[in-house]
């Protein structure tokens, strides 16, 4: 008897010890599948800056090239050719910068995408352990349920005598 209520007890303390890590895991699930929705964000984010760099870029560009036509045009004015060429150089930096932040973006994307692969194998895996998990628990619930059928009848059985 004593046998039975040492093995019921440990029974219940590895359904308690199952019921725990599954909790656990799937506390990580969420936590990783809440990280993978702020990168999916920082992405959205880092996408639309790209878009305004590109959009910059080729404003920047046209500018650039009507500021070109332009010191073509007035190359009889000194003055004029000189304002132009001050124009031209600040419009060349600014492309040079737009292009610097658009290679920076690229990258920062290619990172984001690369971390959220990441994310998503683990969350993969985490969902995979989270199911050996519920496998192992119901297979300890019903060795449970077993050893609880089995307590009652020998309790039964021990009643009638």
């Amino acid at each position: 008897m004593d046998r039975i209520k040492e093995r019921l007890a440990s029974l219940r303390a590895e359904a308690d010890t199952a019921v725990e890590r599954a909790e656990v895991a799937e506390k990580k699930t969420k936590e990783l599948e809440q990280a993978l929705l702020q990168k999916d964000h920082e992405i959205g984010s880092l996408q639309h800056q790209l878009g305004l760099a590109q959009d910059a870029l080729e404003k920047a560009e046209s500018k650039l090239s009507e500021t070109k036509g332009a010191a073509e045009e007035g190359e009889s004015n000194k003055k004029t050719n000189e304002s132009l060429t001050r124009k031209v150089q600040l419009l060349e930096e600014e492309l040079d910068t737009a292009e610097k932040n658009m290679k920076e973006t690229v990258e920062k994307l290619r990172q984001v995408d690369v971390k959220a692969e990441h994310f998503e194998r683990q969350v993969t895996h985490a969902e995979q352990e989270r199911d050996q998990w519920e496998t192992k628990y119901e297979e300890m619930l019903a060795k449970y349920n077993t050893s609880q059928k089995e307590l009652n009848e020998l309790v039964a059985s021990m009643e009638s005598l």
